[in-house]
């Protein structure tokens, strides 16, 4: 355990401690800290502080960095869809049915387990031993293109557009059902289900404010296909929008109806098909497509016109 002292001065006075933080030490990301306050590693004037609380020009604090653990998981070559790569980052577009990083019941055979193979030390470690380069996710059988980093500023960096929102994360998928309007814009919180822990909800309870943009693209006699824009990016966020509409994903076990009105189908037919941000280093606008899937492609072809 490594401890950083510091001290509030006139430039932090007023505002919240993660942003304070992240103005003291800008080699480290806002969402760092917050993760560090939430885990109970900071003190303000002796005491365990909490992200929202101001802080005033002359207080004292103290950062317990933890010691980064001993990496057990294990490489493994899996072959990788690599959509752009350099000393920076990684573009990946994930097949179906991949897990990113390892959990319990998929302890490997996970995005990272092929990303420590393909980057072998050049991976960031600022999220720990499960999730080397992990600075965002998507579902296990979401398909689509992910950013791994390759070192912690590069993480930091992403991390802080990702936290403002600023990262163009577009999606394309099929909704039961037909949607009345082309265009609509879901403004709803989502939290944790009160009556089901592995399950998220639109609730007013312990929620986080979440954003999904939607436009049909193409309508089919009882699906409809849609590109989603993702304005904030809460845990299942396009799935919980689109159920809590009457729109579910087709083929989402979660959020959908209990028997698939496809029986071949296996998960959601979601893909993360567009991402662009700003490059940690050069600073330049960058954007990656990833192709549908073929099976996204068939069903394309073959669902009934309206």
């Amino acid at each position: 355990m490594q401890e950083i002292a510091f001290e509030i001065t006139e430039n932090e006075n007023g505002i919240r401690l993660d942003k304070a933080l992240s103005l003291l030490f800008p080699d480290k990301s806002r969402s760092y800290f917050q993760k560090l306050i939430q885990d109970g590693h900071v003190k303000i004037d002796g005491k365990i502080a909490k992200a929202k609380n101001s802080v005033s020009k002359g207080q004292s604090g103290l950062i317990e960095e933890p010691d980064l653990e001993e990496l057990s998981v294990e490489p493994e070559d899996i072959p990788l869809d690599i959509l752009y790569e350099d000393d920076d980052v990684l573009i990946v577009n994930k097949p179906k049915g991949m897990v990113v990083h390892p959990a319990p019941g998929h302890p490997n055979h996970t995005l990272v387990n092929a990303i420590m193979f393909h980057c072998r030390e050049d991976l960031s470690g600022i999220n720990g031993v499960i999730r080397p380069g992990i600075v965002h996710r998507i579902d296990q059988d979401t398909t689509g293109s992910l950013i791994i980093c390759k070192n912690d500023t590069s993480h930091n960096k992403i991390a802080e557009q990702i936290a403002e929102h600023s990262v163009n994360r577009r999606y394309l998928g099929i909704v039961q059902g037909n949607l009345k309007d082309d265009t609509g814009v879901i403004d709803a919180p989502i939290g944790r289900n009160p009556k089901d822990r592995k399950k998220m909800a639109v609730t007013p309870n312990n929620s986080k404010t979440a954003i999904t943009h939607y436009k049909v693209l193409e309508r089919f006699k009882n699906y409809t296909y849609c590109e989603f824009k993702l304005e904030t990016g809460r845990t299942h966020q396009i799935r919980v929008h689109m159920a809590s509409i009457g729109h579910p994903i087709l083929g989402d076990p979660l959020y959908g109806p209990k028997k698939c009105p496809i029986a071949h189908l296996q998960g959601q037919t979601l893909h993360a098909w567009k991402i662009g941000f700003i490059h940690p280093k050069t600073g330049e606008y960058m954007e990656f497509e990833a192709p549908l899937p073929e099976y996204f492609n068939k069903l394309l072809r073959t669902l009934p016109l309206q």
